[in-house]
């Protein structure tokens, strides 16, 4: 499941249009003397990145120069694959999750060995810099490991996509995610919300880097199995699309090794310049969407405290709480 990136790269044919669908509110160029940002040189700044939203190439790196610190915090020193559209969303878009030759200082690589055996060097983003530098390369979207590359094999985030199907109401995800929030808290375990900009909503698990890649997604494949186990109508615990018909994906599988999951705080390749936003769960019970807030909301949003950095981490998965979830599917199913 090395990088295992599951969203669409042809956001064109997406329908999502809220975020900022009135033209963007922009962020104040955060540009040296010579133009650079960050001291990082922005070709094409004037280049339309979102034309809904008549955002520009110039825009999205002074909106990553912004988000920059808080994105480090959270995302900074992972495997990051990047979702790159030189041309704007209307172009041709494409992930890429290997470093190559001629790379900005400001992406670290990293050499990872993958289930094939064989080596590869990966993307890191160590520095402020490597965020706007990533938005020259014509980045949008940052997707990244749930571990850090000083202990690659224990991960210290959980996450569980709430993925719905086509058509169901943005109010069924938000079940589904109090659903997975109320089974975490049954076996002592937080999670707080973060919309993605796209349909879905992440409940993000901090922990404390003690369990392996086993572990925890032994731990996420159960919960998931047991919610769809328990309401069939509703969930499934497979990509099966037709297993899917009319119901929630509670997706584990970004918890592999080599899975990836949006980083919080990043643009979306979608129309309206939707960002992936973390939030609480009163907020959460608000919204219409996931995909409502755009640059200037997001912009505002750094000057308060990110629900995702308020969490306990102190938290941990052990094999003996995944023998014990399953146990309480199994009572709770039986007839």
């Amino acid at each position: 499941m090395e990088g295992r990136l599951r969203d669409g790269v042809s956001p064109g044919a997406r329908e999502e249009k809220d975020a900022t669908m009135a033209k963007l509110e922009k962020p104040a160029q955060a540009s040296d003397d010579q133009g650079a940002v960050l001291g990082v040189r922005i070709t094409h700044p004037d280049r339309v990145v979102f034309p809904e939203a008549g955002c520009t190439k110039g825009d999205v790196a002074a909106y990553y120069a912004k988000a920059a610190d808080r994105m480090l915090e959270l995302a900074g020193h992972r495997p990051v694959s990047l979702l790159r559209c030189p041309e704007g969303i209307d172009g041709e878009c494409f992930f890429q999750k290997h470093a190559g030759k001629g790379f900005p200082s400001g992406i670290a690589r990293v050499d990872l060995t993958e289930k094939s055996g064989k080596t590869e060097p990966y993307m890191v983003i160590e520095k402020r810099q490597g965020v706007v530098a990533a938005a020259q390369m014509g980045t949008i979207e940052f997707h990244i490991w749930g571990s850090r590359t000083d202990m690659l094999e224990t991960p210290d985030r959980l996450v569980f996509d709430i993925d719905p199907d086509e058509g169901l109401p943005f109010s069924d995800v938000k079940a589904a995610a109090s659903d997975v929030r109320k089974l975490l808290e049954d076996v002592g375990l937080q999670g707080m919300p973060m919309v993605t900009g796209g349909k879905g909503v992440h409940v993000v698990v901090p922990l404390h880097r003690a369990a392996g890649w086993e572990t925890v997604a032994a731990f996420s494949r159960t919960a998931a199995g047991g919610l769809a186990l328990r309401h069939p109508d509703r969930y499934v615990a497979t990509m099966s699309k037709a297993r899917r018909k009319g119901r929630i994906f509670i997706d584990w599988l970004r918890n592999e090794r080599g899975a990836t999951a949006v980083a919080p705080y990043s643009l979306r390749a979608r129309k309206g310049a939707p960002v992936a936003i973390p939030v609480t769960w009163r907020e959460l019970s608000r919204l219409d969407s996931a995909h409502c807030f755009g640059i200037a909301e997001a912009l505002r949003r750094l000057d308060t405290p990110c629900p995702l950095q308020a969490m306990n981490a102190n938290q941990s998965i052990s094999q003996d709480m995944v023998e014990g979830l399953k146990k309480r599917i199994a009572d709770s199913s039986d007839p």
